[in-house]
């Protein structure tokens, strides 16, 4: 069983080091971590929320600018260019053209969708539900894991109906307009309420190599810990061994001595802190029994003598 009373002084020391050194990492490595994880999402936050109001923009321009230059066309066809979510979807699709954004996503999922392709998947599902059951939500934000896929960070906000001009196109297949039931048929996308959270918008964000740009900075900043501790470990360490245990040795040789006799050694004294005042007080002890002793040995004489005389 470990027993820190056997232990010399400089492996005491070195010991407190080690456990100071190993919290100290500990608790710098996960504060580190944590600080660099917010970093790292914070940066991914700001590229969706980016991306999500590009969206919102091209939504709006759809709404404001597009729908109204072909209202009268509207009265006797259903264009799907004057939709907002299919001009977003549209817009991104041509982003997803460039590499760089390949790995983006941008989904108006719906439980029960007009166009198929907007059908949420579980996931986009479970997202929906949860604003559906949150009424008050405004946002939920988080990292989807897509193994063998990179993961993905995501903004979600409810698409709520919130106007009832869109109950046009989504409360029965009677009142929407023939040319869009015959284009996606009469069994999708109706029996909307207003108010009702009918689906999620959401956009995702390749989160990897963020957080792995975040991990490789966390491992090279622990690393120059490490070292600067360890280097300081052994300096200090260093630093005891000669200014403390060393002369500690030594007195305790030299009193060791002493204590059989050889009132003549004398404890070195280089210092003026506490080690050195105690090697002062060694040889002011080592004075005094030497004084003393020298006393004892003329008393011991002065008796030895006397007895001579009166045997005599």
């Amino acid at each position: 069983m470990f027993n820190l009373q056997k232990l010399k002084l400089g492996q005491k020391f070195t010991l407190l080091l080690f456990i100071v050194f190993l919290g100290g990492i500990l608790a710098s490595g996960l504060a580190l971590a944590s600080v660099l994880n917010r970093s790292a999402e914070a940066q991914l936050t700001t590229q969706a929320l980016m991306l999500m109001e590009t969206m919102n923009s091209v939504r709006s321009y759809t709404v404001d600018e597009v729908r109204p230059e072909l209202k009268e066309r509207l009265e006797s066809e259903f264009l799907p260019e004057t939709i907002p979510a299919y001009s977003a979807n549209q817009v991104f699709g041509i982003l997803q053209n460039n590499p760089d954004y390949e790995e983006f996503a941008y989904r108006e999922a719906t439980l029960n969708p007009t166009n198929l392709n907007d059908k949420a998947d579980e996931f986009e599902a479970t997202l929906v539900n949860y604003f559906r059951e949150r009424p008050n939500a405004e946002e939920l934000h988080g990292v989807r894991k897509r193994f063998p896929l990179n993961d993905q960070f995501y903004i979600a906000r409810p698409i709520q109906i919130k106007k009832e001009s869109c109950l046009i196109c989504h409360s029965t297949p009677e009142a929407a307009p023939a040319s869009m039931v015959e284009l996606y048929g009469p069994n999708n996308g109706f029996g909307w309420k207003l108010n009702e959270i009918v689906g999620a918008q959401i956009i995702a964000v390749p989160a990897n190599q963020v957080f792995q740009t975040a991990l490789k900075s966390l491992i090279l900043i622990l690393g120059i810990f490490i070292l600067v501790f360890a280097m300081a470990i052994y300096f200090v360490n260093f630093w005891l061994k000669r200014y403390v245990v060393r002369p500690i040795n030594r007195m305790s040789e030299v009193a060791e001595v002493v204590s059989m006799g050889d009132t003549a050694a004398e404890f070195v004294q280089n210092s003026q802190d506490e080690v050195g005042k105690l090697a002062e007080s060694f040889n002011r002890m080592r004075m005094s029994l030497q004084m003393a002793m020298n006393r004892l040995e003329r008393y011991r004489g002065r008796r030895t003598g006397s007895k001579d005389y009166t045997s005599q």
